[in-house]
């Protein structure tokens, strides 16, 4: 039922007739709605409406028939109402009216169960009568932002229980009147309305987004999008969660964290890990490209985690053709913090840890070195080995490594006001690696300014200063896994004691390498990066958009090599005499100067449109330049005398005489790209959605005729839970099928100017008493050289059910690169040429979902796991079915049939036990007993060469993560887990058959007679055999790791209000704690930073456990 006041405007002239009869007409809607035996619903029913260009009364009835809430509004009020096109599916009740009021010019308030309609522009006297008849005697003003501090306009704010209510303005504050009792609401559109009492004076809200919410805003090429619009996938972390895991690098917090992204990190001070997207699609790079702020970059060290506002992966056709072929692997695109509009903040965050190793290797002591060589020296008629002088036992890993601090600090001011905003960042890191004298520090400077010339005009610029310093290890770790325990460290501090002599030529004293080396070497980068920009929006729907940046970087390295310690030989059976490890090494210095300079530059013209009837439409065209450009010089001289002091201020090769041996060398590359692109998105009733992309790139790279590629994609979305047959369904919120397809060029990690001929020195000629040198090519370029063509699909679902406390998205993916740029070897000939051939395929499956809700007394939780699988393999490699790629010496092949760069060689079936045992199976020619044995698989009786095949890849095929996060009335808890499976582990430290090195405890079970053991094989270091590649030497690379435990407190009363503190968090972090897995090595991460080479552990630098104290205070 409807209650509507008729207003005859022409039938009183007198002023006071016409008073009359106003206050006439409210006494009777309040006698009315006194009456009235309706129950108050709450605001959170669900109301789902769907209809093209209806009336807004025809709105107002299939609301009340949903709500039981009533409508009062006068005739004259809605007739000029527009006709509403709306599509929605159980959202609340304001959510609706807010969608519905949004092109009015109308607005509502709400009492109890009544909905009560007016004119925006004139407050009605209705409105004003209702007020006098409860007078408010308290103003409250204040302001509504988001998580981040951002104010949100047109967030509505209400009086519980009155009609009294308002909107925040374009700075996100408000103004109200309210009793001192009063509870205001605060809603908005993808955040959690909350209730808050009203206090005399301010009342500053803010507002934190609902979980994965579909009207979050995400970063597409060139643009950003609300999620439910989105064809493509893309996943978002928001940096809060960034920054809680401290790390000199941000992408090491997402390991596990996004479906289809890895991230394999190294312990090493200050190093940058390896990612990789949806697995690896060409031969040679496979690194995404970083878009911070819009601008492209290889790698984000200029990046403080602290300094992230969030972080979106582009992982499918749809989202990354736009960047051309910069994208082809996959796109991170980073938001930097800007500063809050109409707030002055300044926040600082401070933090210290310890790293230290958990797992370390298993190495034989003294006491095992001693049995096990003792073995091996007769199982070979070797003579004894004398012990007498050798008494010590030494634990060289534990000696070399260490608990290495690691601190990080950020400080950040920002100040908005209504014409400009100005953001400063200052941090500083200072990070310990866990092997001695591996040591990082940075600085860095961030400066944001924004200028609000007008409503339409901004314009503004970002500078950024990053300063590092790092000493790297002068020796890795394999030393002293090599090393035998039974020697000393040193006798003094100027003289070591040696290897035995079974060991000196190929290990060192690993103390003695260290301390020669120690801080030898030492590198400096000073990287200045800044941007500008200028933004004109026009004619309502138009904004043009123009950036240009500039990106500069010097790189300087200077080390020196003192000359050798004196060492002690302890000798067998004879007295130990003074010894130099090598009398040929001789005192040098190496200086080393890079730079690299990038300029890029960006305009685009958007367009974004509401056409009425539920259509709208939004397009970007542009166009884009980058040029690259480095260089570097290098320069070694050694001497036999001279002592170079042990300072960096004489590490130039000028302190050693210019007759002295010197060698130099140097390079550099020069490139630009330049592209246009546009894209067309269409969506009607946010129900259909399509988009179309199209770029067009030229590169340098290749030569004129080839340099020139188009590319594009197309992707298309269908809101199923906007349909009429699905509003039956409850438990679904929301239920979106997208599909995308796309084409992108790729030339990542190639060269320039491999299209033109090079020249290099061949051999001499003497033709009498004159000798003459050559040169030749150095490889023949192919003329038809040109682009790497990535074609991929996406069918993927998205869900939100049971009040959108469950989300879920899954995608399935099928990826093809052709035309793979490779090298190919000259016959008889050790030269190579580059063309284009072969063809990889990856194809696999996403799955993300979580769960959030709350307990009651106040008390958040939240729970989510991703899960991908990735499948790769090598359609062809041109013609030849034989040809294949070999990496790291032959251990790794990239052939027809088989995954990129995977394991080749024999498959272990035991051990020969007897020489009868062997007569049962096939075997070497010179197989013994004790050696490993092999599976024939060729089955022609014997083994050989022919038998080698695929026996596993370095690259995971499956990888997960989950995370399970509370909070409550203050304090905060935050669990990760993370894990891969599938890949294998090459134990390269493990196979050198040059020399005796130390044992792992594994050769503790080595084969001595018949049935002692089926897995380990005889000590015996002749017995090549046992040397080959084989699974022997693979460890399986499953494992679970807890990631990441977080226990915190957030302080946002007491103390420090005095002190004008808005809060103060403290935590305490665990990262790495506890690692389940077979693997014997320091970490089972994937090894994966070479392509054609890589999951190789030859003494891989240990990823340490880490342990924090950290703490945030917000001003």
């Amino acid at each position: 039922m409807y209650f509507t006041v008729f207003r005859k405007s022409g039938l009183f002239t007198n002023g006071s007739l016409t008073k009359t009869f106003q206050i006439m007409k409210l006494t009777t809607v309040f006698i009315i709605a006194a009456c009235m035996q309706v129950s108050a619903r709450d605001y959170s029913q669900k109301v789902t409406l769907n209809g093209n260009s209806i009336t807004l009364q025809k709105v107002f009835e299939e609301i009340k028939k949903q709500t039981g809430y009533q409508f009062f509004y006068a005739e004259e009020t809605i007739q000029s109402a527009r006709p509403v096109t709306v599509s929605l599916k159980k959202v609340s009740l304001e959510t609706a009216l807010n969608a519905v009021f949004e092109s009015q010019p109308l607005s509502y308030t709400i009492s109890e169960n009544t909905i009560i309609v007016r004119k925006k522009s004139v407050t009605s006297m209705m409105a004003n009568e209702i007020v006098l008849a409860a007078p408010l005697p308290a103003p409250i003003t204040g302001k509504v932002t988001d998580d981040k501090g951002q104010p949100l306009e047109g967030a509505t704010v209400l009086i519980k229980g009155t009609p009294n209510g308002t909107k925040t303005n374009a700075s996100g504050d408000f103004s109200i009147e309210a009793d001192a009792n009063a509870t205001l609401i605060i809603s908005y559109v993808g955040f959690i309305t909350i209730e808050v009492k009203a206090v005399a004076g301010a009342a500053n809200v803010q507002l934190k987004p609902q979980a994965n919410s579909v009207e979050a805003v995400v970063v597409v090429g060139y643009g950003t999008s609300k999620k439910r619009d989105l064809t493509g996938s893309i996943s978002s972390v928001k940096g809060e969660e960034v920054a809680k895991m401290p790390s000199t690098n941000p992408i090491s917090s997402l390991q596990g964290k996004v479906p289809g992204l890895t991230v394999s990190n190294t312990g090493r001070a200050g190093a940058t890990p390896v990612v990789r997207i949806r697995g690896v699609n060409s031969t040679n790079s496979a690194n995404p490209v970083y878009v911070v702020d819009g601008i492209l970059q290889d790698n984000i060290d200029f990046l403080n985690p602290a300094d992230i506002e969030s972080i979106d992966v582009l992982r499918d056709p749809s989202s990354i053709a736009i960047y051309g072929l910069r994208g082809a692997n996959g796109v991170i695109a980073i938001t930097s913090k800007k500063a809050a509009r109409g707030q002055t903040r300044i926040s600082l965050q401070s933090s210290v840890g310890i790293q230290t190793v958990n797992d370390k290797i298993e190495l034989t002591d003294a006491a095992g070195f001693k049995k096990l060589y003792t073995a091996q020296l007769a199982n070979i008629n070797a003579a004894p080995f004398d012990y007498t002088n050798y008494t010590a036992n030494t634990n060289w890993q534990d000696l070399v490594l260490r608990d290495a601090v690691v601190t990080a600090t950020n400080l950040s001011i920002s100040n908005s006001g209504e014409k400009s905003s100005t953001l400063l960042n200052v941090g500083y890191t200072n990070q310990e690696g866990v092997l001695k004298n591996d040591n990082f520090e940075r600085f860095l400077l961030r400066l944001n300014e924004e200028i609000r010339i007008n409503k339409n005009i901004k314009v503004g610029g970002e500078v950024t200063g990053y300063y590092y310093q790092t000493d790297p290890p002068a020796a890795s770790i394999t030393n002293a896994l090599w090393a035998a325990p039974i020697v000393p460290i040193q006798q003094d501090e100027d003289t070591y004691y040696s290897m035995p002599s079974f060991q000196r030529a190929q290990v060192g004293n690993p103390i003695a390498t260290l301390n020669r080396n120690n801080r030898n070497s030492i590198e400096k980068g000073t990287r200045v990066i800044s941007s500008l920009f200028a933004e004109i929006k026009f004619l309502k729907s138009f904004t043009w958009r123009s950036t240009v940046y500039g990106d500069l970087w010097f790189n300087t390295a200077r080390s020196y090599v003192q000359l050798p310690f004196e060492f002690i030989n302890l000798g067998e059976g004879a007295a130990p005499t003074t010894i130099t490890t090598d009398n040929s090494i001789r005192t040098s210095v190496t200086q080393e100067q890079a730079e690299s300079k990038r300029f890029q530059q960006d305009h685009t013209l958007s367009y974004d449109k509401k056409m009425g009837n539920g259509h709208s439409i939004n397009a970007i065209a542009g166009f884009t330049t980058l040029y690259n450009y480095s260089s570097f010089v290098n320069g070694t001289r050694r001497d036999t005398s001279v002592n170079v002091p042990d300072s960096p201020e004489f590490w130039y090769v000028g302190i050693i005489n210019a007759n002295n041996p010197t060698t130099n060398g140097g390079g550099g590359a020069e490139g630009s790209i330049v592209g246009g692109f546009a894209r067309v998105g269409y969506n009607y009733m946010g129900k259909y959605l399509v988009n179309a992309t199209i770029r067009r790139d030229g590169s340098s790279k290749f030569a004129p005729e080839n340099r020139w590629g188009t590319f594009g994609s197309i992707g298309a979305g269908w809101v199923v839970s906007d349909e009429n047959f699905l509003n039956n369904i409850e438990a679904i919120d929301f239920l979106k099928v997208r599909v995308a397809w796309g084409v992108t060029g790729n030339a990542n990690g190639f060269a320039e100017n491999l299209w033109r001929p090079g020249i290099q020195n061949a051999s001499t000629a003497i033709f009498g008493d004159n000798v003459y040198s050559s040169i030749q090519a150095a490889y023949i370029p192919d003329p038809d050289l040109h682009w790497e063509t990535v074609q991929g699909i996406d069918v993927g679902f998205d869900v939100r059910a049971l009040d959108n406390r469950l989300n879920a998205e899954i995608t399935f993916y099928n990826r093809t690169t052709t035309d793979i740029l490779t090298a190919v070897t000259l016959p008889n000939d050790s030269r190579s040429y580059f063309t284009n051939l072969g063809k990889i395929t990856n194809k696999g499956i996403e799955i993300s979902t979580g769960w959030g809700d709350k307990l009651g007394m106040g008390l958040n939780y939240r729970l989510s796991a991703n899960f991908s699988y990735n499948e790769n393999i090598v359609n062809s490699i041109g013609d030849n079915f034989n040809f294949q790629i070999l990496g790291n010496g032959g251990v790794n092949r990239t052939n027809t049939g088989s995954s990129i760069g995977h394991f080749y060689g024999y498959t272990q079936t035991g051990i020969y036990q007897s020489v009868a045992d062997m007569d049962k199976q096939p075997t070497f020619s010179n197989s013994l007993p004790g050696d490993i044995s092999y599976k024939d698989l060729n089955n022609d009786g014997v083994i050989t060469t022919a038998d080698r095949g695929y026996i596993g890849t370095p690259f995971p095929p499956y990888s997960f993560g989950g995370n399970i996060s509370l909070d409550y009335k203050g304090f905060d808890f935050e669990i990760d887990g993370q894990g891969a499976a599938g890949h294998k582990i090459y134990t390269q430290r493990r196979t050198a058959t040059f020399a005796v090195l130390n044992y792992e405890a594994n050769r503790l079970n080595a084969w001595t007679t018949p049935g002692s053991t089926n897995i380990e094989p005889i000590l015996d270091n002749t017995r090549g055999n046992n040397f080959l590649m084989s699974t022997y030497y693979l460890e399986p690379g499953d494992y679970f790791r807890i990631r990441m435990l977080q226990v915190g407190y957030t302080f946002t009363k007491g103390f420090i209000t005095k002190a004008s503190i808005k809060n103060i968090r403290v935590y305490l972090s665990a990262q790495n704690l506890k690692t389940w897995s077979q693997v014997t090595g320091y970490s089972p991460e994937p090894l994966i930073g070479s392509i054609l080479g890589g999951g190789a552990d030859n003494g891989a630098y240990p990823v340490p456990a880490i342990y924090s104290l950290g703490i945030n205070l917000n001003f």
